[in-house]
């Protein structure tokens, strides 16, 4: 039997509705929440950085005079490198 141009065309309506109402379902189940600020990236890669270098330049300076970094011996190179490491890390969050 064959169907009439008006019931296909509305068929064709329903259809599209449902696709439509399945895609805005899908939009609202994938939203997802916005990341929070990164405000405090900066200040903690620039604060992380500088006790790297001051950590060294202590070291070079008055290693062998503190009692501390005279037994770290030569860790502390390992330490202020890694600081700087650490904050080159954090310096990847910025957004």
């Amino acid at each position: 039997m064959p169907e009439s141009k008006a019931r296909k065309s509305a068929a064709d309506k329903k259809k599209a509705q449902r696709h439509e109402d399945e895609v805005e379902t899908r939009a609202k189940k994938a939203k997802v929440a916005a990341p929070g600020t990164r405000r405090w990236v900066a200040p903690a890669f620039i604060a992380v950085g500088l006790i790297g270098v001051i950590w060294l330049v202590l070291y070079y300076i008055a290693g062998r005079d503190l009692p501390f970094m005279n037994k770290l011996g030569d860790w502390n190179i390992l330490i202020g490198m890694g600081l700087m490491a650490v904050s080159l890390g954090i310096s990847m969050l910025w957004k």
